[in-house]
C-alpha cells in the first residue's frame, strides 16, 4: 500500500460511520420533510445553473484538452436544458410515492396471526460513477426519498460539475432540517477510496452501484465486500420481424441508435428478417447513414450497402457508444433470438413487429431485463419508465433488475401480529 493510504482510509471510514448515523436518521424521516428536501434542490439547481454551466465548462475544457472520446464528453456535457431536465426530475421523484412503510402483501395463516411484508430502506448505498454528473443529483434523490443514506464517488473529469450539483442538494438537505451527510461526495479521486468503499466501510456500506464504463464495473464487481447492483456492457439489439411497418422500422431504429449513442440503452446491433430486406433494409440503412452512422454488415448486408464494412465476430460483441452499428440479415424470430441470448449482455433489446406470437416469443425466450416492443431502446431508463430517474441499470437476477428506482433501493421486513399464539 502507498503512503496516504492511511489518510484515505480514516477520511472514508468516518464518511461511512456518518453516513450510517444519516441513514438512521433517514429511515424514519417522514415524506413531507424528504419532499422539501427534493424540491429545495431543485430550486437550488435553478438558481445556481449559471455555477453549474461554469464549472461544467471547465471540466469539458479540461477532458477535450485529455483528448476524450466524442461519446465521452457527451455524458459529460451539462446544458441549460439538462439542468432544468434534472430539476424536474427532482421534483418528479418527490411527487412519486414514499416507498417506505408501505405493505407489499399480507395475509391471515389459520391459526389467526396476520403477517405482512413492509418496505424498509437497504441503509447505506455507496454510487461510483464516471463522466455523467447528473448521476449526483440522480442518485442523491432516489437514495434519499427511498430512506437511505449515500456516498458519491464521481469521475474526475466531472469533479467541478459534480460538486456544484452537491451543493444544491445539500442547501436542500438544509432546508428540510435533514443531516447532510445524508448525501455525501467523496472529496479525492485517489483510486485508493474507491478500494475503501469496495470493501464496505467496516461494515457501513450496504450495497455499492457503479455507473460507467466496463473497466470501473468489471473492478467493482470483482473487488466488492458487499452486494453490487451492475451492469458490465449495453450490447442491445433491436430486431426488425417480417411484419414490421416501413415508418415505424426507420423511426424506431434511427432513435434507437442515434440520439444518444453514448448512452447504456443504445442499439448497438441491428438484425433484420430475411424476408424484409428488399423493403425495409436500405430505407433503415440510408436514414442511419444520413444521419453519420458507419455500418458493419454480414456478407448480405456489406453487399447490399455501399461503404459499409464488413462485420467481424468482435462486432457482435461491441458496445460501440459510437455512431456505429452492427447489421445482420436472420432467418426468423427464432434466430433474432438466438443472436441476441449469444452475443447479449441481458440489457436491453427491442423487436418491431405487428405479430403476437413473434412479440410474445420474443418477450419469453430472451433473458435481458428490459424488453420492448415497437419502440427505442432508448426508454431503458428510470424517468422514462416513472421512476423519476434511476440509480443505475440493474442486469443481475437477485433484488434488483433493470432501472434502479426506489422500490428497488428498498428492502422488507416482516410484521407479525398475534393474540398469543404458541407454536406446537
Amino acid at each position: 500500500m502507498n503512503a496516504i493510504d492511511p489518510e484515505i482510509r480514516t477520511v472514508m471510514s468516518s464518511m461511512g460511520q456518518r453516513a450510517r448515523a444519516a441513514a438512521s436518521v433517514l429511515a424514519f424521516a417522514s415524506t413531507d420533510a424528504k419532499n422539501l428536501a427534493l424540491t429545495a434542490a431543485a430550486d437550488a439547481m435553478i438558481a445556481e445553473k449559471a455555477a453549474i454551466l461554469a464549472a461544467n465548462a471547465q471540466d469539458l475544457a479540461e477532458a477535450t484538452e485529455r483528448g476524450i472520446s466524442t461519446a465521452f464528453l457527451d455524458r459529460l456535457t451539462v446544458t441549460e436544458v439538462r439542468i432544468e431536465a434534472v430539476a424536474k426530475g427532482l421534483r418528479e421523484i418527490a411527487a412519486l410515492p414514499d416507498p417506505v412503510g408501505t405493505v407489499m402483501a399480507s395475509w391471515t395463516r389459520p391459526n389467526g396471526m396476520e403477517i405482512s411484508r413492509v418496505r424498509t430502506p437497504l441503509g447505506v448505498i455507496a454510487v461510483i460513477f464516471e463522466s455523467r454528473p447528473n448521476v449526483t443529483a440522480d442518485a442523491g434523490a432516489l437514495t434519499l426519498k427511498s430512506g437511505n443514506a449515500v456516498i458519491l464517488r464521481g469521475g474526475s473529469e466531472a469533479t467541478r460539475t459534480s460538486r456544484a450539483i452537491h451543493s444544491c442538494l445539500l442547501q436542500g438537505l438544509e432546508a428540510a432540517g435533514l443531516p447532510l451527510d445524508a448525501i455525501q461526495l467523496v472529496p479525492t479521486q485517489d483510486r485508493a477510496a474507491v478500494g475503501e468503499l469496495l470493501r464496505g466501510l467496516d461494515g457501513n456500506i450496504d450495497v455499492v452501484v457503479p455507473r460507467g464504463g466496463k473497466t470501473l464495473v468489471a473492478r467493482v464487481q470483482e473487488e466488492a465486500r458487499v452486494p453490487v447492483f451492475a451492469h458490465l456492457e449495453g450490447n442491445c439489439h433491436t430486431y426488425i420481424d417480417k411484419s414490421a411497418e416501413l415508418v415505424m422500422s426507420i423511426n424506431v431504429t434511427v432513435n434507437a441508435k442515434m440520439r444518444r449513442t453514448g448512452i447504456c440503452g443504445a442499439t448497438e446491433t441491428l438484425l433484420i428478417h430475411k424476408d424484409m430486406v428488399a423493403t425495409h433494409l436500405k430505407p433503415v440503412i440510408d436514414a442511419l447513414i444520413a444521419r453519420g452512422c458507419e455500418i458493419r454488415g454480414d456478407a448480405t448486408v456489406h453487399n447490399l450497402v455501399p461503404g459499409s464494412k464488413l462485420a467481424t465476430e468482435e462486432d457482435w460483441h461491441t458496445e460501440y457508444e459510437a455512431p456505429i452499428l452492427s447489421v445482420k440479415v436472420v432467418d426468423d424470430v427464432g434466430a433474432a433470438i438466438a443472436h441476441i441470448n449469444h452475443y447479449g449482455s441481458h440489457h436491453t433489446e427491442a423487436i418491431i413487429s405487428e405479430n403476437p406470437a413473434s412479440v410474445e416469443r420474443f418477450f419469453t425466450e430472451i433473458d435481458s431485463a428490459i424488453l420492448i416492443q415497437n419502440a427505442s431502446t432508448q426508454y431503458a431508463d428510470g424517468g422514462e419508465f416513472g421512476f423519476g430517474g434511476e440509480i443505475g441499470i440493474a442486469t443481475g437476477k437477485f433484488h434488483a433488475r433493470g432501472p434502479v428506482g426506489l422500490e428497488q433501493l428498498c428492502s422488507f421486513k416482516y410484521l407479525i401480529r398475534g393474540n398469543g399464539q404458541t407454536r406446537p
